[in-house]
This record gives C-alpha cells, sequence and structure tokens, in this order.
C-alpha cells in the first residue's frame, strides 16, 4: 500500500507517516524474530509501569469512597489490598482464585511502595526491554512473579503479598547471570551493579521486614531464565517461536487475570 499518497490525501504529512510504518514493520519483524529493539515508540516495561499506577489509583480512590480518607494513600488497609488483587493463599486455594498469583504484582501498599518499585521498573525495564526485546521481557515479568509468589506459599502462606518487588528481583537475577554470560568490561560491569543492588536490597529488606520470600523466589527464577535465555543472534531467530509463544502465554495469563480482578469488583 502506497502509505504516503493514502495520508497524503489526508492533508497529513505523507512522508512523515510512511516512514513511521516502515520503522514500526521493521520493529515487528525484529520482535518475531526475538530480538531486542532499540528507539522503539512502543514498551512493554512502560505499559507495564501504567498498569501499575493505574490500579494503584483505583485503589486509592476506592479506598477514600469507602471512609478510608486519604489515609489510603500511605497505608491501605489488608482487606483493600486483597480487594484490589492482593495474593492471599486461602482465597487462591478454597475460591480458586488463581489470578492472584499475577494480579498482586500490580498492587502495592501505599505510596512509598510504588514509588520505589516504579522508580526501579522506570530505570531498569527499558534498557533490559532494549536487551531482550518486548516478548523476553514480558516473559521475565511474568514468570518471575509467578515464581516469587510460590516460595512465598512455603514461607507464609496466610500473608497478605503484593508489590511488583517479585518480578523486579526477577529482573536482577537474570541480568547478573545473563550478562555474566555474555562477558566483556561492560557485560560484566552491568552484572557487578546488579549484584550489588541485590545484597542492599536483600539488607534493606529484611530490616523493614519486607517479603523477602518474594525477592528470593523472584531472583532464583530470574537467573535461571537469565541462563538459558539466548545470547548470539542466529540462536535468538532459531528459537523466536519458543520464546514467542511463551511470551503470548504470559500476555495472555498477564490480560486474564486482569480482567478476572475487575470483574471481582461487580
Amino acid at each position: 500500500m502506497d502509505w504516503k499518497r493514502f495520508f497524503d490525501s489526508l492533508g497529513m504529512n505523507g512522508t512523515r507517516w510512511q516512514w513511521r510504518i516502515m520503522k514500526w514493520q521493521r520493529q515487528w519483524q525484529q520482535v518475531k524474530q526475538g530480538e531486542g529493539v532499540g528507539n522503539t515508540d512502543f514498551s512493554i516495561s512502560k505499559i507495564l509501569l501504567f498498569i501499575n499506577l493505574l490500579l494503584f489509583s483505583i485503589m486509592v480512590l476506592r479506598g477514600a469512597t469507602q471512609g478510608g480518607g486519604m489515609s489510603t494513600l500511605l497505608s491501605p488497609s489488608a482487606e483493600l489490598l486483597v480487594v484490589s488483587g492482593g495474593q492471599w493463599w486461602p482465597l487462591v486455594i478454597q475460591n480458586n482464585e488463581w489470578w492472584r498469583c499475577i494480579t498482586y504484582a500490580y498492587t502495592h501498599a501505599g505510596l512509598i511502595h510504588i514509588g520505589f518499585n516504579m522508580m526501579v521498573l522506570y530505570q531498569v525495564g527499558p534498557q533490559l526491554e532494549r536487551e531482550i526485546g518486548p516478548s523476553g521481557f514480558i516473559s521475565l515479568y511474568t514468570l518471575t512473579a509467578f515464581a516469587a509468589t510460590g516460595l512465598g506459599y512455603f514461607w507464609h502462606p496466610m500473608t497478605v503479598v503484593i508489590g511488583a518487588s517479585g518480578a523486579l528481583f526477577g529482573m536482577i537475577g537474570f541480568s547478573i547471570t545473563y550478562f555474566h554470560r555474555i562477558g566483556g568490561h561492560h557485560a560484566l560491569a552491568q552484572r557487578d551493579f546488579m549484584i550489588r543492588w541485590a545484597v542492599f536490597a536483600f539488607i534493606f529488606g529484611f530490616m523493614v521486614r519486607a517479603d523477602n520470600a518474594a525477592h528470593l523466589g523472584g531472583a532464583v527464577s530470574g537467573a535461571v531464565f537469565g541462563l538459558v535465555f539466548p545470547i548470539a543472534l542466529r540462536t535468538k531467530r532459531a528459537l523466536a517461536p519458543v520464546t514467542n509463544t511463551l511470551a503470548i502465554v504470559s500476555l495472555l495469563a498477564t490480560v486474564v487475570s486482569l480482567a478476572f480482578l475487575v470483574l471481582s469488583w461487580f
């Protein structure tokens, strides 16, 4: 199709839009081949950040309208966290609400909690997504979030679990093993930075009594993912059907889980 002529006929800059469409087509081919995509207008990490902020805003509004006032902004009740998608194993097992194993990673206990997690996602997410591609990133976020809460079942099954930190630690664990495999000065510097960050975060987590079960589960599962994720361009292209299938499953699981969360409100 002659996109330039089409957009020119609409009174728009046909040359500019033709260039954009060619760029999007090229990036889509890179995604299908399992490659990283640089300088793209589309970002999975930014979409995940937006979903987290949106669900937090809804939770705060719900708490405020139900008599919690603006205290919900800093310290929402456990009941409100569960209603907003928090993970609580009795509901998962007894009511078959397995969607909570994903939605908890989009639920946060106050402004400081979400502020810190979203800062990490904003800084680390796009860089890692450019390296492993959108398909690899959505798979990493979803699988490590699921693994993080799975370890929590054996650590504290009666505790309400919330927050994206399990998936964020998954990114850290992944980066440590993945960049170690790549080697070279820059990659090893990235690995060492993530190791220092992980040690600091674990120590800080014990001090503030954070959910280190989720942190550990996310970090270990992310590290395993980083050990098997393809590095060479030829290998990425050869395994693209596998990585893309995993990404589709992860994306569908996330969409369906969020849909069940919304339906639970009515």
